[in-house]
């Protein structure tokens, strides 16, 4: 027993000699330990608040990077720039997620442009309120097609080309409002609750042609998005308080699970959701 342990620590201290080695030379050059050099990723919703956030850690790890983005073209081209600097290529493009020929559009794009896709980071979303009992069957359709239906598009797409090539890492951002419900929300709960359970059943169908999928289920994040919300002082004192670390999440907070379910690290995690909230919802 006592020459196994021997061996074992051997082994474990023996891998933290390579893994610092590999920090040290990785420095400077993107996340310790995740490497993504020539990989093609394509993040939908990539041109501000949590998508850019993970389109710019992709790049610093060495990626290309395709986004798609809905109207913001400046951001999407500010983002082009500053990822360029990184000596990786960055290409934006317009799209409605929730339109088929739009998406297909992108995939076509990315595969003459790249010839292959290892990641999709599904990421365009919105959230809007929505009271039950006034809520127009616009809001609800609005809220669904763009959270949901946009990930099954891509994912449809995307899938038989990750299949072909014998791998791929599919990350859908899902939120904590799918696992527990948000009052005034409920259509983005339930859009947000579909990503999980979609995530779950593509990831066990996916997962013997070497696809994983998994999901990221952010809480609160200061975006765009909330910041109407967030803006409030005393609310946001009020969510500060009953998050355990007791502060709301900035975009960085969430980027580390998205590139660890990227990466190599991440090779025998299926139908995952990852919790990024800080403790407020526990599943």
């Amino acid at each position: 027993m006592i020459a196994r342990r021997n061996l074992v620590e051997q082994y474990a201290f023996s891998n933290i000699d390579s893994q610092s080695n590999s920090m040290t030379q990785n420095k400077g050059k993107g996340p310790e330990m995740i490497e993504l050099r020539n990989k093609i990723a394509l993040v939908t919703g990539g041109s501000r608040g949590i998508g850019s956030a993970i389109a710019r850690a992709f790049a610093a790890a060495g990626a290309n990077v395709v986004i798609t983005y809905k109207s913001d073209k400046r951001a999407a081209n500010a983002l082009v720039k500053a990822i360029g600097e990184l000596d990786v290529e960055c290409l934006a493009l317009q799209t409605s997620v929730d339109q088929r020929k739009s998406v297909s559009k992108v995939i076509k794009t990315t595969l003459r442009k790249f010839g292959k896709i290892d990641i999709l980071v599904n990421n365009a979303g919105i959230w809007k309120r929505g009271e039950i009992g006034t809520m127009t069957d616009a809001q609800w359709d609005e809220t669904v097609d763009t959270n949901l239906k946009g990930v099954f598009l891509f994912c449809n797409e995307v899938s038989p080309i990750m299949k072909r090539q014998g791998s791929g890492k599919i990350i859908n951002i899902a939120s904590t409002a799918g696992q527990r419900g948000e009052p005034f929300y409920s259509h983005y709960a339930a859009s947000k609750g579909g990503v999980i359970a979609f995530t779950k059943s593509i990831g066990v169908e996916l997962a013997p042609y070497g696809i994983n999928v998994n999901s990221v289920a952010p809480g609160w994040v200061d975006t765009d998005m909330t910041m109407e919300v967030l803006g409030d002082t005393s609310l946001r004192s009020e969510i500060d308080r009953a998050i355990p670390r007791g502060k709301v999440a900035v975009p960085e907070d969430i980027v580390g699970s998205v590139l660890f379910l990227a990466s190599d690290l991440s090779n025998h995690i299926v139908g995952a959701t990852i919790n990024v909230n800080g403790g407020s919802v526990l599943f």
